[in-house]
């Protein structure tokens, strides 16, 4: 327990600032799994839609501090080569 009055503030605020990033983590997770979802069943035109709505979440999270943006542009890189890779392999 904090012994100090600024402890106890510094409390408060790692826990409200905990709740908000693992809030845009989750959501973040959970749109890429989607995604991942979409292209494994073969829905190439949904996931092609998709994915600008995604890749605004991974940036948006890492502007939030969440992540680090060459995390993001990690993240962003990889899902994109997903699609391509399954786009070329649909097509021939």
């Amino acid at each position: 327990m904090p012994n100090t009055k600024q402890a106890e503030k510094r409390m408060r605020r790692d826990a409200k600032r905990r709740l908000r990033n693992r809030y845009h983590l989750s959501r973040m997770r959970t749109y890429i799994k989607k995604f991942r979802k979409m292209v494994q069943a073969g829905q190439l035109q949904e996931a092609q839609e998709f994915l600008p709505k995604v890749i605004s979440i991974i940036y948006h999270t890492a502007s939030k501090g969440v992540i680090h943006k060459n995390e993001a542009s990690r993240r962003a890189s990889r899902i994109t080569t997903l699609l391509n890779k399954a786009l070329q392999k649909s097509q021939g």
